[in-house]
């Protein structure tokens, strides 16, 4: 079963090297689990109504966690 994160964060102004989540993650301001994606998304369509969010200075993101495949794994299998 897949689950899934919906995760509130706050916005980086952009620098000269760009965004890049794995050396400088956003700052998350709140973190809620999902056991479907039709849940995360409701949970997702709810934060995106707030205020910060449609001024642009928040963002939404919706990411599955837990049983996913990987390639390598499945042309291992093959």
């Amino acid at each position: 079963m897949t689950r899934f994160l919906v995760v509130l964060t706050d916005v980086r102004p952009y620098e000269a090297d760009g965004r890049n989540e794995r050396t400088a993650p956003e700052r998350r301001r709140q973190v809620v689990g999902a056991s479907s994606r039709e849940a995360a998304e409701r949970i997702a369509g709810a934060f995106m109504a707030l205020g910060m969010v449609r001024a642009g200075r928040q963002r939404v993101k919706v990411i599955a966690i837990g049983r996913r495949h990987a390639f390598g794994e499945r042309e291992l299998a093959s």
